[in-house]
């Protein structure tokens, strides 16, 4: 039997993942982050992307949007912490695409610099969701 360790993944709105994994794969802000058992301890934050769970037993990867967060990892759990997440399954890619065609909209208007901003984490948030819905066509 392979080694584990147990994976939370939660949002302001609700619990997304609670169970076993034999490896969580997370988006850092300096790259993917491969966490398998008896990890180093690690805390760190995550930029908007999927974190995929592969669980023992299952054939296909688990995957989760994360719109960013915190990741904390202990030698058999690992903790993650989101604003906003969304199961693979329910990304909706038609929601997506609009969102990024609303952002590069609204980063054309260089004038007001919080907008601008603010458009610049939608757009990096729904090509994320774009990028996380891609992975999910591959894994399926």
């Amino acid at each position: 039997m392979a080694m584990t360790l147990h994976v939370h993944i939660v949002s302001a709105e609700e619990s997304l993942y609670s169970g076993t994994a034999e490896v969580v794969i997370a988006p850092g802000l300096r790259g993917e982050l491969g966490i398998y058992p008896r990890h180093t301890p690690l805390l760190t934050t995550l930029k908007p992307g999927s974190v995929r769970i592969k669980v023992p037993n299952q054939a296909e990867e688990e995957l989760v949007y994360v719109s960013g967060g915190i990741l904390e990892v202990q030698p058999h759990v690992v903790t993650i912490l989101s604003d906003s997440a969304i199961r693979g399954a329910d990304l909706d890619e038609a929601k997506a695409l609009e969102a990024k065609r609303a952002a590069e909209e609204a980063m054309k208007d260089k004038t007001a610099s919080l907008n601008y901003a603010q458009a610049q984490a939608e757009l990096a948030q729904a090509v994320a969701q774009l990028a996380a819905i891609k992975k999910l066509r591959k894994l399926t």
